[in-house]
């Protein structure tokens, strides 16, 4: 399972609507950014109590890109931009 289908999974599964996430990943010189988009009220359960299920989504982010050689940064937005 490669990187953003694998945070896509995770975000749908800890959310009330998971039609409404979406994950974008981008490449720059310093690395990889997913943006990780979800519904207005569903942003809480995302970040979670004092960010730590966000600190955790960012973990295995880091963790599974430096298994790859590559340098990761999660992004969590609201509101469905992408």
């Amino acid at each position: 399972m490669m990187m953003k289908e694998f945070l896509e999974f995770i975000a749908k599964h800890l959310v009330e609507d998971p039609d409404k996430v979406f994950v974008t990943e981008d490449e720059n010189d310093k690395g990889l950014i997913f943006k990780l988009s979800v519904g207005e009220n569903d942003l809480g359960r995302v970040v979670g109590k004092d960010g730590r299920t966000a600190r955790s989504l960012r973990t295995l982010l880091t963790a599974a890109s430096a298994r790859q050689g590559k340098r990761a940064t999660l992004e969590i937005l609201n509101g469905n931009r992408k």
